[in-house]
């Protein structure tokens, strides 16, 4: 394990923590806003803003492309280059919040004659809100390029900082809607939109004082070369992920149009359940992410594929550790949270976590690929393979299929043939060695997945489904799955790493109470 790997690990340690800290913040919040607004106006403000959270994929995209650029040229080391793509990103993302803010505007002429179905009498919050939600989007966009400098320089503590002091303001903005005399929900909108500049302004006086890149200079730094290599750079990205977002919305669409809501219901469960398993290693991929892209623009091919190797396993082993006692126990488990469990959930449930599984053997290529630069023929590719599930699922049901065949069609296309043409281009255009993706990451992943999913099923065939089952079966599932992992899934060289650091850390935190007594 070398140094990359140590700030990796620091890195994903520290997310870890914002990510606890902001998660129970943001539960309280949701319920203090949830009480203070009433169901009517929480309603209506996630309904207006969720018309504009459907561009979250575009600038997301602009995110990835700003991000690829910044910790590519943080990796070359080359300054000059790094102030030139700053003041391009900068220019480029001031221009998309324009646009964004305009054509918002446009659209939400549309949207409030006729159709988002809102009481008269709350119409002018509303609408007050839908303008308070364009001002917060145009600033979440201009801060994009002051984000992407962060994460090139690997700064994650800096960014955990900024992320739990967002959320403590939104705990604040919840107390004062508790007890304003004012229009709770335009006070609210107006808050919300005032934390996204005060976001913004918060990043942008700390990179421009940290950072020697951050200078905004256009008519010394500015290259219209690199402004056309970002934009199409950008443009695949878009491409790509606006495809992605048609392909999980028309999913729900189609399968509303033959089943109706209750099946609707049973799919949305099984994505909030499959999202909350996955953040720990969503969490630790955005700590590896501008590091694979750094080592790369380093020149460094061969430690740029190990580590995303390395990120290819370590995020199929953090799902599985959590997803495995989930796919034993699902039934069980959504009794206990849901009191009424909608038909289909289980089975959805099932193949959610499933199709999760399978990507994550494939997530880091993805980024290996975009270090490169290359993405436009990938891009395609994964564009058309976004789409062509729709029109297969409507004819399957449209000739009778059940509902989950939506899932097994789903899982060709995104999981299995995506993750082939992933592989494919990793090999082609990053000069990947498929022996080594093979041994150190497939068939590894797959014995620490089989050997505990078989182990934790014994409890199954034994008991009746009771919290002493499932007690049971986590106990044998973890247990069994941390032995398997450290004794096969792991190089001897990590194992000797995590004895290393565990020591390390039980050193410290001796001498930590030792100051203390």
């Amino acid at each position: 394990m070398n140094i990359p790997a140590n700030r990796v690990i620091k890195n994903t340690g520290i997310l870890y923590i914002k990510m606890g800290i902001t998660m129970f913040i943001s539960l309280y919040t949701t319920r203090l806003i949830l009480n203070s607004l009433g169901v009517t106006d929480f309603g209506i403000f996630n309904v207006v803003g969720g018309v504009i959270a459907m561009l979250g994929f575009m600038n997301a995209a602009m995110a990835t492309a700003t991000q690829r650029f910044m910790s590519y040229a943080e990796g070359e080391g080359k300054t000059e280059k790094q102030k030139s793509i700053f003041n391009v990103s900068v220019i480029l993302h001031f221009v998309i919040a324009l646009i964004v803010g305009i054509v918002l505007e446009i659209v939400g002429l549309f949207f409030f004659h006729g159709v988002l179905n809102i009481p008269e009498t709350r119409l002018f919050a509303a609408r007050m809100i839908y303008h308070f939600m364009i001002i917060s989007t145009m600033f979440t966009i201009m801060t994009v390029p002051y984000d992407a400098v962060v994460n090139a320089h690997e700064n994650m503590l800096y960014y955990a900082i900024v992320g739990v002091i967002e959320s403590i303001l939104k705990l604040t903005v919840a107390f004062v809607i508790l007890y304003t005399l004012f229009d709770k929900l335009i006070l609210y909108g107006l808050l919300m939109a005032s934390i996204s500049l005060v976001i913004m302004i918060i990043m942008r006086v700390y990179c421009h004082r940290k950072y020697i890149e951050c200078v905004f200079a256009p008519k010394k730094y500015f290259d219209k070369g690199l402004m056309k290599e970002m934009r199409d750079f950008a443009s695949w990205s878009f491409i790509g992920a606006a495809t992605g977002m048609i392909g999980n919305y028309g999913l729900g669409i189609v399968l509303n149009m033959f089943f109706g809501t209750v099946l609707n219901a049973a799919q949305g469960i099984a994505g909030q359940l499959n999202g909350q398993l996955l953040v720990f290693s969503s969490t630790m991929m955005k700590a590896l992410n501008p590091a694979i892209i750094k080592t790369e623009g380093g020149g460094e091919r061969q430690s740029m594929l190990k580590m995303s190797l390395m990120g290819c396993k370590f995020s199929f082993f953090l799902f599985s550790f959590f997803a495995i006692p989930f796919l034993i126990e699902t039934p069980y488990i959504l009794n206990i949270w849901l009191k009424n469990v909608p038909e289909w959930t289980v089975l959805f449930c099932r193949f959610a976590i499933m199709k999760t599984l399978i990507e994550q053997l494939f997530l880091a290529l993805n980024i290996s690929i975009g270090a490169q630069g290359n993405i436009k023929s990938v891009s395609v590719i994964k564009s058309i393979l976004n789409l062509i599930p729709l029109p297969l699922i409507y004819l399957s049901f449209t000739l009778g299929a059940p509902p989950y065949m939506m899932y097994i069609i789903s899982i060709i296309f995104w999981s299995f043939i995506e993750g082939y043409i992933t592989i494919y281009f990793t090999l082609k255009n990053c000069k990947l060695n498929l022996t080594d993706y093979l041994n150190s990451v497939l068939y590894k992943c797959l014995i620490v997945f089989i050997l505990p999913l078989i182990l934790g099923l014994i409890p199954i065939f034994m008991m009746h489904d009771t919290f002493v089952r499932l007690t049971m079966v986590v106990l044998i599932s973890i247990t069994s799955f941390i032995s398997i992992l450290y004794f096969l899934g792991l190089t001897k060289d990590e194992r000797t790493y995590i004895v290393v650091a565990f020591n390390g850390i039980s050193v410290k935190l001796k001498n930590r109470n030792n100051k203390i007594n």
